[in-house]
């Protein structure tokens, strides 16, 4: 592969690819929004005309995109791959998207010889400019094998764990749980230190036993305690992922109480806090933004 196309020039796509760019690979890149297209180009990314533009240019193109239905619509709609791809055109959805979404679009795909993994990311817009990412994919064996090169040029750690929707199935538990954990993080902060405990020592402790997690290892100590609460990651874009988990769970018909009791905690705190806060800011429920 030597010419791959980005759709989705954010936070996440932008740096994704600055990374393929760096790894050698020609990049092509587009975004609606003049001021991603601006800042992109400005590192040197070529930007196209439109999405239709990409798909006969491009040996595979990675998708970093907000919602299952834009993805959906700009796969499946007019200027989509279906219209003049490149013969064997790999797609990869970095985005946390809708498993049952994916799927459909995967089986929509197929007839035109069109190849569609999941591989949704974490890391952050750090993670992406510095190619140091954890990928969880789905997909085909054959076409996960196709897309390593591009994968191993965005990505430091990479998980195949199953066929076409397990990588955003697997997000979307990985989100659930981050979701969970910060809120009885800070609850379990707001205990100790009522009790007389210092938070910074209190995480030393939790982070050398058994209660520790990603959020009390890292989201505590760098954009919590610290007051940063710049992580790059919205509360808007958190509150999505849950919804899509919440979605998930009731499509299974699942009775998970401590899931929904968090899922329910975050679709509340929209009314304290705004869709563009740091998505860390949901300790605030229980904690001084700089506790």
């Amino acid at each position: 592969m030597r010419t791959i196309g980005v759709i989705g020039l954010g936070n996440m796509g932008r740096g994704m690819a600055l990374s393929l760019r760096r790894r050698g690979f020609a990049v092509m890149g587009y975004d609606p929004a003049p001021a991603a297209r601006e800042a992109s180009a400005a590192d040197g990314i070529e930007i196209a005309d439109g999405t239709s533009a990409l798909w006969p240019a491009c040996d595979a193109v990675v998708l970093s995109l907000p919602t299952p239905e834009v993805v959906e619509a700009v796969l499946l709609g007019s200027g989509g791959p279906l219209h003049g791809a490149k013969t064997g055109l790999l797609v990869i959805d970095t985005s946390t998207s809708d498993p049952d979404v994916t799927r459909r679009i995967s089986t929509a795909l197929a007839p035109a010889g069109i190849d569609l993994i999941d591989a949704p990311v974490s890391g952050g817009p750090k993670g992406a400019h510095a190619a140091t990412l954890t990928m969880v994919i789905g997909g085909s064996d054959r076409a996960v094998a196709l897309a390593e090169p591009v994968l191993a040029a965005m990505s430091a750690t990479r998980v195949h764990v199953g066929g076409v929707g397990a990588g955003h199935v697997t997000k979307l538990a990985n989100n659930l749980l981050c979701a969970a954990h910060l809120i009885t993080a800070a609850e379990a902060v707001r205990m100790a230190k009522d009790a007389g405990v210092d938070p910074e020592r209190l995480l030393a402790g939790i982070n050398a036993g058994s209660g520790r997690s990603g959020v009390t290892q890292v989201n505590f100590p760098t954009w919590v305690l610290s007051g940063a609460f710049d992580s790059g990651f919205t509360m808007k874009l958190m509150r999505k992922d849950v919804r899509l988990a919440e979605n998930l769970v009731a499509a299974l018909g699942l009775d998970l109480p401590l899931s929904q009791a968090a899922a329910r905690l975050w679709r509340e705190s929209a009314d304290g806090i705004p869709d563009e806060a740091d998505f860390n800011a949901i300790v605030t429920l229980q904690l001084d933004p700089n506790a």
